[in-house]
């Protein structure tokens, strides 16, 4: 899942669990937390690009940082302009995994979060051509 966030924006653990990688892999910086008591193999989350502020080994909270979005060449999949920063074209490639099957990270987040209706463009009143999100 990509997430649109700036570069230098802090990153955080989605869930609790030891930090099982910290490095890098094809130039880019990753980080994967290992999730106890999710079942054999356990649950993974992964992320990337970061610059790590964990190592291998280390504990982590939920919602602890664990890194900051970072800049680079390869983050041009992302489309530029919609809704990163100053059209950055920045995402933070968010990944859940068993083993090495990829499951949906948004299976991760309370039913309350995903029971909200789809996004809509409402008109500003600050004049014609403006627009903003609601949910």
């Amino acid at each position: 899942m990509d997430l649109v966030a700036r570069p230098g924006q802090p990153v955080r653990a989605a869930a609790p669990g030891t930090v099982s990688f910290a490095g890098t892999v094809a130039g880019r910086g990753v980080v994967a937390i290992k999730h106890a008591g999710t079942g054999e193999p356990p649950l993974r989350t992964t992320y990337e690009p970061l610059d790590a502020v964990v190592k291998e080994g280390d504990e982590v909270a939920a919602g602890q940082v664990i890194g900051t979005l970072q800049a680079g060449p390869f983050v041009s999949h992302c489309l530029k302009g919609a809704g990163s920063a100053a059209g950055s074209g920045a995402c933070l490639h968010w990944g859940l995994l068993r083993g090495k099957i990829y499951l949906d990270p948004l299976s991760l987040l309370p039913p309350w979060m995903l029971r909200r209706p789809p996004s809509r463009l409402l008109p500003l009143s600050g004049g014609a051509g403006t627009a903003a999100v609601s949910p």
